[in-house]
């Protein structure tokens, strides 16, 4: 298991919410924006951050970043509807696919399937969350149905797992360069 000091930790989450505030006032990437790193972060701070408050925490951050991205920022209002508490089990979902992923962390390619399949299980089951939620609770469709919802899956879910998968090479770059620098060879894994 993934296991790091509480100052690595601090130090992770901080550069987390610090990516998430940064990307997630623009939904979709842009010459001038990155593509929302939330789904990353969720993921990333169920594989490093031990304490189960900091999914909390995440998510009032990101209710806090549509905030003020909606008010101040001049985004539009369009995705907040009653099927916005829906993310909190799409986010938790993330966190949790982070979390089954730290146990089986280790150096070694047999770890591999175990990352993906936390991944595709987490973001599976995020899209789910999120975007059938929008769709089937939003109020913003006349007649949702099943025949109209697997397109639109189909659409935009392959855009957001990898908008999330090149945040988490990024990650897994980085977490292998500190690691080969500290000769780590547990984290490297």
């Amino acid at each position: 298991m993934l296991s790091l000091p509480s100052r690595q930790q601090l130090a992770i989450g901080i550069a987390l919410a610090l990516l998430m505030a940064l990307t997630r006032s623009h939904h979709w990437a842009t010459l001038h924006a990155l593509p929302d790193a939330s789904w990353a972060v969720f993921f990333l701070a169920g594989v490093y951050l031990r304490p189960f408050w900091i999914a909390p925490v995440l998510m009032l951050g990101a209710a806090l970043v549509d905030y003020i991205a909606i008010t101040w920022g001049g985004v539009s209002s369009f995705c907040v509807s009653p099927a916005y508490w829906l993310l909190i089990p799409a986010y938790g979902a993330l966190f949790l696919a982070g979390r089954v992923y730290a146990t089986h962390h280790r150096l070694s390619w047999s770890a591999l399937p175990w990352l993906l399949g936390s991944v595709l299980a987490g973001a599976m089951l995020a899209e789910l969350f999120s975007s059938g939620g929008f769709y089937f609770f939003s109020g913003r469709f006349a007649e949702p149905g099943l025949g109209e919802f697997i397109p639109r899956l189909v659409k935009y879910f392959p855009h957001m797992l990898s908008t999330m998968a090149a945040y988490l090479g990024l990650a897994a770059l980085i977490h292998v360069a500190v690691a080969s620098l500290r000769g780590d060879a547990q984290s490297a894994g």
